[in-house]
């Protein structure tokens, strides 16, 4: 009786660490599972989406910069320059402007007052946006002879050529330059898209 207990006590030995492998194996069966989902969700979940800052180097079209532009253009920002033709000064200004718009000052005491200079650019801008008001009114923002016109293009032609110009160019589509050989179109082009806070 005594071998038989022994062997019944050994074979329930043997059943109960069968039992407990048994159920090690299935909990490593079961981690690993656990641990190759979490791999593959790894793997396939979605990158996160970038970030993307707004610019910071948006040129801001405005007053300032149309005058910054217009006299870079003229005279490359010289207040005291004189052209061959008599013009003069960061916007390049003819003696009969001058005196059209109110001022009687010589050439000198003109080009040495950078001031004088910006404040004659702005009365200028105001009365030729007042000739061409009708014209702004009606095409700015449009197409006209194949060129998107818009109010600050048209004040810069006619800055180059004079405001009755650009009427004429309005009307009939034909060339027209400045003594230099510079089209107006150009600067329809080149000054189009400023917002220019100005009011006669």
């Amino acid at each position: 009786m005594k071998k038989i207990d022994n062997i019944e006590f050994v074979l329930g030995f043997a059943f109960v660490l069968f039992v407990f492998m048994l159920s090690s194996f299935g909990y490593m069966m079961h981690q690993n599972y656990v641990i190759a989902n979490e791999m593959e969700i790894a793997e396939i979940a979605p990158l996160p989406e970038p970030i993307i800052e707004a610019p910071t180097n948006i040129k801001v079209y405005n007053l300032d910069t149309f005058l910054y532009d217009m006299a870079e253009r003229e005279s490359s920002n010289r207040y005291d320059v004189v052209n061959q033709y008599g013009y003069m000064g960061a916007y390049q200004f003819g003696s009969s402007t001058l005196k059209n718009l109110g001022y009687n000052v010589s050439k000198k005491e003109f080009l040495s007052n950078p001031a004088l200079q910006e404040e004659a650019m702005i009365k200028l801008l105001k009365a030729n946006k007042h000739t061409l008001r009708r014209q702004i009114k009606k095409y700015d923002g449009k197409l006209v002879n194949g060129v998107l016109v818009t109010e600050s293009g048209l004040l810069a032609a006619a800055h180059l050529v004079g405001a009755g110009t650009v009427r004429k160019w309005v009307r009939n589509g034909k060339k027209y330059t400045d003594g230099n050989g510079v089209d107006l179109t150009s600067y329809l082009v080149k000054f189009n898209g400023y917002y220019l806070d100005i009011w006669y």
